[in-house]
């Protein structure tokens, strides 16, 4: 089992990297955010799950451990493959998830391309107990800035079609560099997010 890679990044598609590693590419399949900043030329650790098939084997791979186990918990579930698993890691952050699943909302997971209404709510179900709790809030909190306008601001964002997950780190990492006026303006404060997105739209906008 191939657990992680750490390697130079020779290229990076919208949801996948081809990573160097000891003169041999591996190419693997990794969330929208992990394919959007990576950089040809730079090092990149993935940790992966190496799926077995009688015909392929295929890796993909995630930022952090945690993000890792989940995939795998979603792998249990009744009609989950690991290219649905990956669109629900790619729309949505793991506390997102989590917050769903304890309010046994299948909601987050029908927006998700390639999974249906009967699958989500299984989704919803089935991984009752067995994610750790969400934090207090799915949004990620940003000194300084207030929460009810990074939620609207990250909600802005993904009604115009970006993932959710995508949205919430977006105006994160946007509220951290804006000024005290902007930061909290929801106008201000998605003006600056959407100047940020807008090059890497066309790639980051896909679901």
């Amino acid at each position: 089992m191939i657990s992680s890679l750490r390697g130079v990044v020779l290229h990076a598609g919208s949801d996948s990297v081809i990573l160097e590693v000891g003169g041999v590419g591996f190419s693997v399949a990794v969330p929208v955010d992990v394919a959007r900043t990576a950089r040809a030329g730079e090092e990149l650790l993935l940790h992966t799950h190496l799926v077995v098939r009688e015909d392929a084997l295929s890796l993909f791979g995630f930022a952090s451990r945690d993000e890792l186990d989940v995939f795998g918990v979603l792998l249990g579930v009744s009609g989950v493959g690991p290219k649905s698993a990956l669109g629900v890691l790619s729309s949505l952050t793991i506390d997102q998830i989590a917050q769903a699943v304890a309010d046994e909302d299948d909601k987050p997971f029908r927006k998700v391309s390639g999974i249906g209404p009967k699958t989500a709510k299984l989704i919803a179900v089935q991984l009752q107990g067995r994610l750790a709790p969400p934090a207090p809030s799915a949004a990620r909190a940003v000194p300084g800035a207030a929460p009810d306008v990074v939620a609207q601001v990250a909600q802005a964002v993904a009604g115009l079609g970006w993932p959710e997950r995508v949205a919430a780190e977006a105006v994160a990492a946007a509220a951290e560099n804006a000024s005290d006026a902007d930061r909290s303006s929801v106008q201000g404060l998605l003006r600056l997010t959407l100047a940020a997105l807008g090059p890497a739209l066309g790639g980051g906008a896909r679901v």
